[in-house]
């Protein structure tokens, strides 16, 4: 059976940046601040501000670094950078420039950076001041000039786009450069702005496609919807919705890209940025600036429901959604209860970065109690199908297939994991669920995948790099539940005398934060595999629920 909503959407056909800039649909006006410093609230951007930046900076990315000069979607640009507000006006002149915008995690080894500049040979990167040394590193190695390192300064008075050597900036001078304004639905359907990177089950990280359809359609659609009913309610009576986030996640993921970059600003909001995540000062910054509407993942409404002292610095909100990971219904309640004057309730939303986003979305005012990811998005078809690729009843699990504008058109440069990844024209997102009372609850995901504090973390990947231990002989890895997330643990056949420690010491050094042994380091005399060799993780999970919990 085919699921869909029971409304759908026609989205304009406009390149992004003519979306956000140009559009009357757009919400934001010439004075609208976009972006403030969270820490420093008399540095901020306008519209109009962001309008000459983005324009400024993409003519010294097409006329001193040659973004764009053979033609759009070829040269990909690599940001890594924490939180800050000239972040947006990054990923809008890489794309009004013709080049591509790939994000790259804060959290990266010089190694992880490597890698990812290397899939896209990428010769250009910005970066932030805290992030630069690992991108010297990377760049160094990747064979990318120093002069090719922009450093991004946000700072008041002193904005700016400045190489590691040489002095070169990419903001400054008069040069104006006007981005190619797009309606053909076609090119712009098979355009490439933006890669994201999932790491799938293979563990070999994989460039999702992003055109300027699936971000305008995935920005436009649950947008609107949300405007059309504030309308409803403020002719009613209801206050004025004034739209205020804080930017506390990271921008390299689909829902910073989304819920920071695209959405306030086609909203008509501000955004509020944080460097960085910090408890105490997301609160104070919460209450201080009356934030109306709030994304967050798992791990973070854990504090929130758990913390005594969270008490009215959520009073101010008016929509709080969770997504990138299960939210379990308890913690749901509980933190819900801190929030809005207990007036609201946390709704859950579903996607990929395969999707642009959101794939599901609860209509503005509305809730569900009964632990669903919220009903399908307009304009996005669904079925649930067995291992067969058949249609599994209403009621029974089955495999996720999406269809929808805002579905990529598959992997950058890779051909076979894009055929693996679609069916007659359907995305198979790997993730089990059923559906009832109109909605897809999500039961299970992708056996190997396992989400650390909402980003993915592959067990391949770290079951490579253990093996490049000369005192490893073999290894598994998979995901252990941990209070309020899941954590890698791996199990390992010994090849020579090592320790636990060892094994954790030795993984600190190579991987990202989110990829640490959190959940422990097992020892076992052979792992458990299929007669083709396949990792039974099965039987390994089932081993893990006999141990004792993971030590934090």
């Amino acid at each position: 059976m085919i699921y869909s909503a029971s409304k759908s959407y026609d989205f304009p056909n406009l390149d992004l940046l003519s979306f956000l800039f140009d559009s009357p649909l757009c919400g934001s006006k010439e004075d609208t601040l976009l972006h403030v410093e969270a820490s420093d609230t008399s540095n901020t951007i306008t519209k109009a501000q962001a309008r000459v930046l983005t324009k400024n900076t993409a003519y010294n990315l097409r006329h001193t670094f040659g973004i764009g000069a053979n033609g759009p979607g070829k040269d990909v640009v690599v940001c890594i950078s924490s939180g800050q507000i000239l972040l947006p006006i990054v990923l809008l002149a890489v794309i009004a420039a013709g080049g591509v915008y790939s994000a790259a995690s804060a959290s990266f080894t010089a190694s992880e950076l490597s890698r990812q500049i290397k899939q896209g040979s990428s010769n250009l990167i910005f970066c932030s001041e805290d992030a630069k040394d690992v991108t010297i590193k990377a760049a160094t190695e990747c064979g990318v000039p120093l002069n090719r390192v922009l450093v991004i300064n946000s700072r008041k008075g002193e904005w700016g786009f400045r190489s590691v050597e040489g002095g070169q900036s990419c903001l400054g001078g008069k040069g104006m450069l006007e981005w190619e304004k797009i309606t053909d639905k076609k090119k712009l359907d098979q355009s490439l702005i933006c890669l994201l990177y999932s790491s799938g089950t293979t563990g070999i990280p994989k460039g999702v496609e992003i055109s300027h359809t699936n971000i305008v359609s995935e920005s436009y659609i649950p947008t609107t919807m949300f405007k059309e009913r504030i309308a409803e309610l403020e002719a009613k009576g209801e206050p004025k919705f004034e739209y205020k986030t804080l930017a506390h996640l990271p921008a390299a993921h689909i829902a910073g890209v989304m819920c920071y970059l695209i959405n306030p600003m086609f909203f008509g909001g501000t955004v509020y940025w944080m460097p960085r995540f910090d408890f105490l000062q997301f609160l104070e910054y919460n209450k201080k600036f009356g934030i109306t509407f709030l994304f967050t993942v798992p791990p973070i409404w854990l504090l929130i429901a758990k913390s005594p002292i969270v008490t009215d610095q959520f009073d101010s909100l008016e929509s709080a959604i969770s997504g990138a990971a299960p939210l379990g219904k308890e913690l749901q309640y509980t933190a819900s209860s801190k929030l809005g004057k207990g007036k609201i309730f946390i709704s859950q939303t579903w996607g990929l970065s395969e999707t642009a986003g959101s794939a599901t979305v609860m209509p503005w005012g509305e809730k569900d109690e009964t632990g669903s990811v919220s009903p399908l998005m307009p304009n996005i078809t669904m079925r649930l199908v067995d291992d067969d690729g058949n249609d599994v009843e209403e009621g029974k699990p089955g495999e996720c297939w999406v269809k929808g504008p805002m579905v990529t058109n598959g992997y950058y440069r890779n051909p076979e994991a894009t055929k693996d990844s679609f069916v007659d024209g359907w995305f198979c997102t790997g993730d089990i669920a059923i559906w009832k009372n109109g909605m897809p609850y999500i039961v299970d995901r992708k056996k190997e995948l396992i989400k650390y504090k909402g980003i993915q973390v592959a067990p391949a990947e770290l079951e490579g790099l253990l093996l490049t231990h000369p005192k490893i002989l073999d290894a598994a890895v998979i995901g252990v539940d941990i209070p309020g997330t899941e954590a890698p643990r791996a199990y390992i056949v010994k090849g020579g005398d090592i320790t636990e420690q060892e094994i954790k010491d030795f993984v600190k050094k190579n991987a990202s934060s989110h990829k640490q042994l959190r959940g422990g380091v097992v020892f076992m005399d052979v792992i458990p595999k299929s007669p083709s060799g396949k990792i039974l993780r099965k039987d390994l999970r089932e081993l893990a629920k006999k141990e004792p919990r993971a030590k934090l």
